[in-house]
């Protein structure tokens, strides 16, 4: 084999070997930007789920603000009541 071969030959080998490289960094980049896209959707799901859990009882909230603004009615009740029986609340 020539020198001219040898030298051929080591660059071929060279470029194999940085190609080589390249490749296993960039395949090592995928799978980390694929673990980070599982681990993400987790947390979108655990969200959603959350958030499903959290509006299960919504159909409770009309009767929430019934009893809240019966509540208030009767406050405002009392407070004229007791405006009127000291003298400081004018109607």
């Amino acid at each position: 084999m020539s020198a001219a071969e040898r030298a051929a030959w080591a660059r071929a080998i060279t470029a194999g070997f940085v190609i080589d490289a390249a490749v296993a960094a960039m395949l090592s980049l995928l799978v980390n930007r694929v673990q980070r896209i599982d681990r993400r959707v987790a947390e979108v799901r655990d969200s959603l789920r959350a958030a499903a859990a959290n509006t299960a009882e919504a159909d409770l909230i009309p009767q929430v603000a019934d009893g809240v603004d019966a509540v208030l009615a009767e406050g405002l009740q009392h407070h004229l009541f007791l405006g009127r029986v000291l003298g400081t609340v004018k109607q």
